[in-house]
């Protein structure tokens, strides 16, 4: 059974104020799966950055894995509601950080960006799109800084999608 949300940050809020600023990735992984809803062991994250935006795809690591492609399905429908709001409260508690590059300027300028979840075969992705110069600057800083937090490997060009 999936802990609510509001339960979820609480207990992150409380973990973070007693863990201190110099976390590993071993509790990124811990506070991203008690944010998340699913094992950031046995899925991948990747980080896109293109022309006119970026994504954020997630997918379960083995095909045959419907619990976290389903819970990978559930969260992110919830983070592309939650950042069209200027809601980006779920990846400060992830990164245990006040700020996360490009979030405030996306959270000012939510009404000029875009963000559409598709399913994916093994989990899902939220399309960013914006044609709003200094959103789209801060959509890719928010993605490269993801791509560095999470240590995908991914390309920090841009290209056309």
């Amino acid at each position: 059974m999936r802990i609510p949300v509001l339960a979820a940050l609480a207990l992150l809020v409380s973990a973070s104020a007693t863990a201190g600023a110099g976390q590993d990735h071993a509790s990124q992984d811990g506070r991203g799966a008690m944010v998340m809803g699913f094992d950031q062991n046995r899925t991948s994250h990747h980080f896109l950055l293109f022309a006119d935006g970026g994504a954020i795809d997630i997918s379960a690591n083995d095909p045959s894995d419907a619990k976290n492609r389903d819970a990978i399905r559930s969260h992110l429908p919830h983070i592309a509601m939650m950042f069209g709001s200027g809601n980006f409260d779920a990846p400060m508690l992830v990164h245990n950080s006040a700020s996360v590059p490009g979030a405030k300027v996306m959270a000012e300028r939510k009404d000029r960006l875009r963000y559409q979840y598709v399913e994916t075969p093994n989990g899902g992705r939220v399309n960013i799109v914006t044609t709003d110069p200094k959103a789209l600057d801060a959509v890719h800083a928010f993605l490269k800084y993801q791509i560095d937090e999470h240590k995908t490997g991914d390309s920090k060009d841009v290209r056309t999608r």
